[in-house]
């Protein structure tokens, strides 16, 4: 398992949502991303959670609700990866995969895109 701090690892995020290009961080709308240490219970191994209602559902009564949260888990991360270079790249990919689930590309696309 890799060591690394939680600041480090917010950092490594940071990081990955700035890789994203402008144009498409332009239009993500009322979401919040946060750095856990575990998931829950339930999903040991989840690396990261989307929860909201994606920009391709929303409509005329789309407003005065909290922002949608994307959540990237620290531990199940480190667990996996040996190397910090190891965790840059799959941090980076978790981060795509939820943030696109705010564009509302579902699990199936994202895998035939190499973001499973």
């Amino acid at each position: 398992m890799l060591e690394m701090t939680r600041e480090e690892f917010e950092e490594l995020v940071a990081e990955a949502l700035d890789r994203i290009p402008p144009e498409l961080t332009r239009l993500m709308d009322n979401v919040a991303v946060f750095v856990e240490d575990e998931p829950p219970a339930e999903d040991p191994e989840l690396l990261g959670l989307y929860e909201g209602t994606p920009l391709t559902e929303r409509g005329e009564w789309y407003a005065g609700v909290l922002p949608d949260r994307i959540t990237i888990y620290r531990e199940p991360t480190l667990r996996m990866c040996e190397t910090r270079e190891e965790a840059v790249e799959e941090t980076e990919v978790t981060v795509v995969h939820e943030v696109a689930h705010h564009f509302g590309i579902d699990d199936e696309r994202l895998h035939a895109l190499g973001y499973g």
